[in-house]
């Protein structure tokens, strides 16, 4: 479906209404329970809304939408009319909750707070990402302003919530401005968490003269599917001359499988070399036990 194409299916498909009601009230437990009492801030939108109800006395609920617009509207925009709808339903119903929802405040200890915090607040931002909208819109300003200046998102994304923070020392101390860096770490961590998975996926490569023993090892002993590259194995030091052709194997695996199928396949070839990447996403055939399908 195109992006300039409103699908109101996704918009209020169950899972989506799931994640986002989650999202929001989880945020809502981090802003009234944790941040917002104890003066901590998070990057992004979010901090700039907790600052300016501190230092000008505006409801962060206002603040909340009314510096989020722009972006939603970059979003309507630059990446789909239905993404732009629903970040604009997580903001709404977040805002709303904040201004007739109290949730008393939980602890003044200031480690609890920057960690559960972090966690709570990134927890909601992760949820609602998955349900397909935003209740901070910095990312998408970074992403539109990447495409024009020399600066890459992260680093955008870094100048913003520095100034952020000068501006929370300045208002509430050095030491909260700190903790304020704590939570904002929290939140990004735990949020990457909720929308990679806690079961992050990794390709791993063997190079290997008994290649053949290796696929029959991955496929057969372990039930994941793999990728076969035709190459070249040799050219080392002192005997560079020296080259057999050979099967380069790859597969998906999470994290918890590497190392059984590593001593697996060393049994085989003590002199297989192995390497990792990381990857952030997989998709198509991914089916039961995380075999994946090439």
């Amino acid at each position: 479906m195109s992006s300039n194409t409103i699908n109101w299916k996704s918009i209020f498909s169950l899972s989506s209404i799931i994640y986002t009601i989650l999202g929001v009230i989880s945020a809502l437990i981090a802003l009234q329970g944790f941040m917002i009492p104890n003066h901590f801030l998070d990057g992004g939108v979010t901090g700039v809304s907790i600052l300016i109800e501190e230092v000008f006395n505006i409801p962060f609920s206002i603040s909340l939408i009314l510096f989020n617009l722009p972006f939603i509207y970059l979003g309507y925009r630059k990446i789909g009319k239905t993404f732009s709808i629903k970040a604009f339903i997580a903001v709404i119903l977040l805002a709303v909750l904040m201004t007739f929802i109290t949730f008393p405040q939980v602890t003044s200890d200031k480690v609890l707070i920057a960690v559960f915090g972090g966690f709570f607040i990134g927890l909601g931002i992760g949820l609602v990402i998955r349900g397909g909208g935003v209740i901070d819109g910095l990312e998408i300003i970074a992403h539109y302003t990447n495409k024009r200046v020399a600066f890459s998102t992260s680093e955008i994304i870094m100048s913003v919530n520095t100034l952020l923070f000068i501006g929370a020392a300045f208002e509430f101390g050095i030491e909260t401005a700190m903790y304020s860096i704590l939570v904002y770490y929290t939140a990004m961590k735990t949020s990457d968490y909720v929308v990679d998975g806690f079961e992050e996926f990794t390709a791993l490569t063997i190079i290997s003269r008994e290649y053949e023993e290796v696929k029959s090892i991955i496929v057969n002993d372990f039930g994941k599917a793999i990728t076969v590259y035709k190459g070249e194995r040799g050219y080392l030091p002192g005997s560079f001359e020296v080259k057999q052709d050979c099967d380069i194997v790859m597969t998906i695996v999470t994290r918890i499988e590497i190392h059984r199928i590593k001593e697996k396949i060393k049994e085989t070839d003590p002199n297989a070399f192995f390497y990792v990447q990381r990857i952030k996403e997989v998709k198509g055939g991914l089916g039961k036990h995380n075999e994946l399908q090439h």
